[in-house]
């Protein structure tokens, strides 16, 4: 471990842990439960628009550090972006992101920061990126509501996420196996 600590500069003064993942959010209105009165079926307002924005998130178990950027797509060039951008957050910080198996994860043209260290989960195992489970929050969020531009929806966006503290990424994020393998307490 001592080797993969240094840097040009000398040496990384922390690590940390992240769990990374790309979600799409829209102006096409995302559908969800709505309670009722028995036997009454809940009417909904509804858009059908194709416009999208994405977010690129990443979150920390260990101390519930994020780092969310929106862009217009999701793509090699855009992860990229993401990488660049993440790397100047504390970048003397060693930074392991857990990332799943899309294709934009490995391209070849990518270029990888040296205080990042990318680790592939298993494929077609969502259940194991805690992203997922801060996507979850945002997305019940925005469920039944109808945003008419992608103005709004980065409003919407910008609003939940001064809403995510640490101690909720840090909750939402600390899968039991995480705990164990890295011995942490999470409060």
């Amino acid at each position: 471990m001592i080797k993969i600590l240094k840097d040009k500069q000398g040496t990384f003064t922390s690590f940390n842990l992240y769990f990374e993942d790309e979600s799409r959010f829209g102006l096409f209105t995302r559908n969800g439960r709505s309670l009722t009165v028995k036997g009454v079926k809940p009417v909904c307002i509804f858009q059908q628009v194709f416009k999208s924005t994405w977010l690129f998130g990443a979150f920390s178990p260990k101390d519930g550090d994020k780092f969310i950027l929106e862009l217009p797509h999701c793509s090699s060039d855009m992860f990229q972006l993401y990488l660049d951008e993440f790397s100047k957050q504390k970048p003397n910080e060693l930074k392991v992101l857990i990332v799943d198996n899309g294709a934009f994860h490995k391209a070849k043209k990518l270029r990888i920061p040296e205080n990042i260290v990318l680790i592939f989960q298993p494929p077609y195992s969502p259940e194991l990126n805690a992203a997922e489970k801060i996507w979850a929050a945002y997305k019940r969020d925005f469920t039944n509501k109808i945003h008419k531009t992608l103005d709004e929806v980065s409003s919407f966006i910008v609003d939940f996420t001064a809403k995510l503290s640490n101690d909720i990424v840090k909750s939402t994020c600390s899968f039991e196996y995480v705990k164990e393998c890295f011995n942490w307490t999470i409060l």
